[in-house]
């Protein structure tokens, strides 16, 4: 979803090398870990729709998650993916080649924070794991909707946390300090997560719909690549957080990074993301 998020991807900025290529892997095995949910999510999208969905916006696209998703749920669509990342477009571009995509998918590279670009008339505007990244939320909300068609859908998702991956009270609570710590620096540079978004939705001019938790849980022993996305996670927390976290904690970390997970049976995925699908 990522999405966008995905888990937080970061429409605006850029990032390292390292820190890029951490973000895409996590960003493409998040989509690949919660594929039966968020086929799930727009199926309900689909109940929702009260028009035939052709133009689809995704606001922060990322690798593509929301927007291969919703190619496949409808089969008439064409999707305009927003981001300010030409890393990440090229990625999406090549993806979605790969799924035989190509031609039902644009890349265009904006920063919303600048304006709304000119992307015509949706049927569907997905923003995942990048509304809370926004200068003015309010005012990117209020633009949503005047480029929404009548009976046109926002569907908006937010994840506050990180998933957790590592068995209660490993390293002494080790993974309860990584969130911790996530947060703190989420707070100094992120103030609008956690926002009450069903009331800014409702400032904006739309009608909420839906709104759930859409909750990914697998449980032990994970799959290849779960334990892959465990791996990702816990390695850019590992670059990210390097000046806020303890020796022994980061030395933890790097022994779990360097084979310790591979050979552990004990790890899960537990992920929650706030829904809403809004009416403009």
């Amino acid at each position: 979803m990522a999405s966008e998020h995905a888990p937080h991807h970061h429409p605006g900025h850029g990032h390292g090398h390292d820190g890029d290529h951490d973000m895409t892997e996590m960003l493409d095995l998040d989509a690949e870990v919660a594929s039966a949910e968020i086929d799930a999510l727009t199926a309900r999208i689909a109940e929702l729709a009260t028009t035939v969905v052709r133009d689809i916006i995704d606001v922060g696209s990322g690798t593509g998650t929301g927007s291969f998703a919703l190619l496949r749920r409808f089969p008439e669509a064409t999707v305009t993916a927003v981001d300010t990342s030409e890393d990440l477009q090229r990625h999406l571009a090549a993806a979605a080649g790969r799924h035989g995509l190509a031609g039902r998918i644009r890349p265009v590279r904006a920063d919303l924070d600048a304006g709304w670009p000119g992307l015509g008339p949706a049927d569907l505007v997905w923003a995942s794991s990048s509304m809370h990244h926004m200068t003015d939320p309010d005012r990117v909300l209020r633009d949503v909707r005047a480029a929404l068609r009548p009976g046109g859908l926002l569907v908006l998702v937010e994840m506050e946390r990180m998933p957790n991956f590592l068995p209660a009270g490993f390293g002494d609570g080790l993974e309860d300090r990584l969130h911790a710590a996530h947060a703190e620096a989420r707070a100094e540079h992120l103030p609008h997560i956690g926002s009450d978004w069903t009331a800014r939705l409702k400032a904006a001019g739309f009608t909420v719909h839906d709104q759930h938790v859409l909750t990914v849980e697998r449980v032990a022993p994970l799959p290849h690549e779960a334990v892959r996305y465990a791996e990702a996670t816990l390695r850019r927390f590992r670059h990210s957080l390097a000046d806020r976290l303890s020796a022994g904690d980061q030395a933890t970390l790097d022994g779990l990074l360097h084979g310790g997970l591979a050979g552990r049976d004990d790890l899960t995925v537990i992920s929650n993301r706030d829904v809403w699908i809004a009416g403009a």
